[in-house]
């Protein structure tokens, strides 16, 4: 039985990615469950988190979003029995890789899966569901009427963040960063966001989102990732498409919310007195703040059923998955994903 795990040898070396042959489980303790794997979706992985918060490993498990069937339950397991179909992210912290045909979860980290969603939906959905609904939920607090930019729409994380907010009425734009991702947000059902072009670097997004609300600005910003300096200053890797601070700053509202993955961010004494003037806040997504606080967990589980689930299972949400992939490309595919090139959700199917 092989697991996928990543291999970084030294800081700032790219990671390499492994196959590493298991004979067997470790022993199961009361509130494992023992998993047959059917999918698991493929992530960026966080070196720099995992080694903040003292996860020190030779070989990282690879692939967290999993879903598949039960085959054993501990004795002190009460929310699941054999043969049932579940779906979860396993911790930060977890010594299993998702990318293995079984695996032992705490039971406390699962969900059952409903019946008609497939295995490699519920996989490629359950990430980026928990973080637009941790996004526009708890800290944007959407509801009917308000206006909210979603920066690169088309993005697995982007395309569940605009469902999400259309669903609860919210009058939604969002940016393309080329005419395929343009295409592709306008064919998104149901229809009525508003897409800016930014692949040419002609448009200006502040501008735009100020034109289409009358001048007042929008009220949440959801951003992916913010340029922090010039062009010239910035570092290559962080792509010109993406806003610069001061253009969200200028397109929020009065009273608005920047929601931001930007972990750096940098506001100087300017940037904080036209918040202050606005009355705007800022506050940060790290959808792994569920599992590093286990005082939410029952919240976190009933996100997990109620609202991701439930909402996959209605076709409230379309998820923006790439073809399923076997395991013998798993590898590659990782590689892909870790390197920031895939568009689209990567899910491996058993």
């Amino acid at each position: 039985m092989k697991a996928l795990y990543g291999q970084q040898n030294s800081p700032g070396e790219e990671m390499t990615f492994v196959f590493q042959e298991r004979e067997n489980l470790p022993a199961s303790r009361d509130h494992d469950v023992k998993v047959q794997v059917r999918a698991c979706a493929l992530s960026w992985l966080d070196t720099k988190l995992l080694s903040e918060i003292k996860v020190k490993k030779e070989l990282v498990p690879v692939g967290r979003e999993i879903s598949g069937v039960v085959l054993e339950v501990g004795s002190k397991v009460t929310f699941f029995q054999p043969d049932d179909e579940v779906v979860g992210i396993l911790p930060l912290d977890s010594e299993e890789s998702g990318v293995c045909e079984v695996i032992l979860v705490h039971e406390h980290y699962l969900v059952h899966k409903p019946e008609k969603v497939c295995w490699a939906e519920a996989a490629g959905t359950v990430r980026d569901g928990l973080r637009a609904y941790t996004a526009l939920h708890y800290l944007a607090q959407v509801f009917p009427g308000t206006s909210v930019l979603i920066l690169d729409g088309a993005s697995p994380f982007g395309t569940i963040a605009i469902q999400l907010a259309q669903h609860r009425g919210a009058k939604v734009i969002s940016t393309a960063h080329s005419l395929e991702d343009k295409q592709y947000l306008e064919r998104l059902r149901p229809a009525g966001a508003r897409v800016i072009d930014v692949s040419h670097g002609k448009i200006d997004v502040a501008e735009s989102c100020l034109e289409e609300t009358g001048g007042l600005g929008v009220d949440i910003v959801l951003d992916a990732g913010v340029r922090l300096y010039s062009a010239e200053d910035e570092p290559a890797s962080k792509s010109q498409l993406l806003p610069h601070k001061h253009d969200i700053i200028t397109l929020l509202g009065v009273g608005g919310r920047w929601i931001t993955t930007e972990r750096n961010l940098q506001l100087d004494p300017p940037d904080s007195h036209s918040l202050f003037l606005k009355g705007a806040t800022v506050s940060f997504l790290n959808d792994e703040i569920w599992n590093l606080s286990s005082v939410q967990q029952g919240k976190y589980l009933n996100i997990l059923w109620c609202y991701i689930m439930e909402k996959l299972s209605n076709s409230i949400f379309r998820p923006q998955l790439d073809e399923p992939i076997p395991l013998y490309e798993a590898k590659v595919s990782m590689e892909i994903v870790q390197k920031n090139q895939a568009r689209k959700r990567q899910v491996i199917q058993f």
